[in-house]
């Protein structure tokens, strides 16, 4: 543990992840923890299908199908601007129009999955850890304590993958901005929904509520809710999470009851539905990645897809430079800019056409879906979720065009 070549802090999905291609390139690493068990964070279970290319890259999808990961076939999207026929004849085959399934998997089970995984590689895991500093250099250094005891290491590179909540980022200087709140947003993992088919996720807005729907198999489905912002102590207290289950309780999705009498399987944890994202995430001896280097509106549920990609654009610039300085993450950093960047326009898009609220946040989304009706061009934007930013059209990102979805500019205040 004296001088390992890579030093991470935080064992969960990026993390052990990054652990685990490192480990399998024959370095030396050392992963740091500071809980002893991993717990529902309420989020982070569907990859996309642009991140299951990423998971196929690094070696990572067999493992989480041999664990029981589901992956989904068909995608619809209800409300109460259109019939629930037209909802159903709209359903998205999406074999045919993404180049991957995507695949649904339990947040701590994953992390644990890929915890052990790394273990048997070799990777020294400490968990428990506490008082943990980090600071930049040539190398950088790593002050933390285990087991009462303190350890002062210089490894070659440090490795922030400890989440939105973490402290390396503060720790080596980034600054951490994000945009305005929208509305709130909150998930709850649901079982005994044996009636939900596995096959099927579903985003539905009817009302004050924006629900979605991710199946994980067997019963267990990961469900999502947004509402307005006004409405903060709607999840708060013991009845938070039948409160949850209620918001299901709508007309435009034919099955919805087999969600609203399902059984919590997880808290429930409301949070703002805003991008935030950091000046830089590399110091000299330290990178970030994941939640930790700038995170994306939680609305289209693209964490796990930009922590994998994080993962192996940040490992093939180690593996394939002996000298680590810290341009050889150049690369890295453009690439999560621009990609943050698209994918932030597509989450403000999603917030706007699914989840605003009132007259005239029904008259607004209204209004999305029939621009798109009569130009499907206006997709494009959206369908970077499935495909990935860097599929689409530079010219769909353009603030032109984003005003004729919209009607307005995209960042104005709206609904």
């Amino acid at each position: 543990m004296d001088s390992p070549d890579v030093a991470i802090v935080g064992g969960g999905i990026g993390g052990s992840a990054m652990a685990i291609v490192l480990a399998r390139a024959g370095l030396d690493v050392l992963m740091l923890e500071k809980s002893l068990q991993h717990k529902d964070v309420t989020r982070g279970e569907w990859l996309s299908p642009w991140g299951v290319l990423e998971a196929n890259q690094l070696g990572l999808t067999t493992l989480y199908e041999a664990d029981g990961a589901n992956r989904i076939d068909r995608h619809i999207s209800y409300s109460d601007i259109t019939s629930t026929e037209e909802a159903e004849l709209n359903t998205l085959d999406i074999a045919t129009m993404a180049p991957e399934k995507p695949l649904c998997i339990g947040h701590p089970r994953c992390c644990d999955l890929l915890n052990s995984e790394a273990e048997k590689l070799g990777v020294n895991y400490l968990r428990g850890i506490s008082q943990l500093q980090v600071s930049p250099g040539t190398p950088p250094a790593l002050n933390f304590t285990h087991d009462q005891q303190t350890h002062e290491l210089r490894p070659r590179l440090i490795i922030g993958a400890d989440g939105r909540n973490g402290i390396v980022a503060k720790q080596i200087g980034c600054t951490l901005e994000h945009d305005k709140e929208h509305h709130l947003f909150s998930g709850m993992l649901v079982k005994d929904a044996h009636d939900w088919p596995d096959d099927l996720q579903v985003i539905a807005c009817e009302g004050d509520v924006n629900v979605l729907a991710f199946p994980q198999g067997n019963g267990r489905v990961r469900i999502y809710l947004g509402w307005p912002s006004s409405d903060r102590a709607r999840l708060v207290g013991p009845g938070g999470p039948q409160n949850f289950l209620d918001s299901w309780r709508i007309a435009c999705v034919p099955n919805a009851d087999a969600i609203a009498s399902a059984t919590p399987a997880s808290p429930c944890i409301a949070y703002p539905n805003h991008d935030a994202w950091l000046d830089s995430p590399v110091r000299e001896g330290v990178v970030l990645i994941g939640d930790a280097a700038g995170r994306n509106d939680p609305i289209i549920g693209q964490g796990l897809s930009i922590t994998h990609r994080d993962v192996r654009l940040v490992s093939t610039a180690l593996l394939e430079n002996q000298h680590w300085a810290a341009g050889i993450f150049n690369e890295y950093v453009t690439e999560r800019v621009e990609r943050m960047a698209r994918l932030r326009v597509t989450a403000r898009l999603t917030s706007l056409r699914d989840s605003a609220f009132g007259e005239q946040g029904r008259r607004l989304r209204q209004q999305i879906h029939e621009r798109i009706a009569a130009t499907p061009e206006m997709a494009l934007p959206f369908a970077a979720a499935f495909v990935g930013p860097e599929n689409i059209p530079s010219a769909a990102y353009e603030p032109a065009f984003l005003e004729q979805i919209v009607g307005a500019p995209i960042w104005s205040d709206l609904p």
